[in-house]
């Protein structure tokens, strides 16, 4: 499975971005798919998942009703829509895959990973 990040940047507060996630590999090692974020001196969190098959959501409290995760099947993408960001929204943001059929925003099941993309919020 290869993962590849796109759409980072710098914003100011209020401001929206919109982060990509281009993915190879088997379905069968993609059937949860993630966005993780880790600040300086931070761990690494989630912060919303999506269940492939099913096209079921979740998100963490923290980024609720500002976020939004979706997938395009045909063209293998995942996408973070993110609006009204924070100053605390700042960090690298992740992609990832894993192979569990259940929605998780633990980090620990989550087979694979992208290098990431920096998002900055002033």
């Amino acid at each position: 499975v290869q993962l590849v990040e796109s759409g980072g940047g710098s914003v100011q507060a209020g401001g929206s971005l919109r982060l990509s996630c281009a993915s190879s590999g088997p379905t069968f090692s993609r059937r949860c798919m993630g966005w993780f974020r880790q600040a300086p001196g931070k761990e690494r969190e989630g912060v919303a998942q999506i269940t492939t098959s099913s096209g079921s959501t979740s998100y963490a409290d923290s980024v609720k009703g500002r976020f939004t995760i979706s997938q395009d099947s045909a063209k293998n993408s995942l996408d973070l829509e993110m609006t009204c960001l924070k100053p605390e929204d700042t960090a690298m943001y992740y992609c990832a895959a894993a192979r569990i059929g259940f929605p998780s925003l633990a980090r620990y099941l989550y087979n694979y990973w992208g290098p990431g993309t920096q998002v900055t919020v002033s």
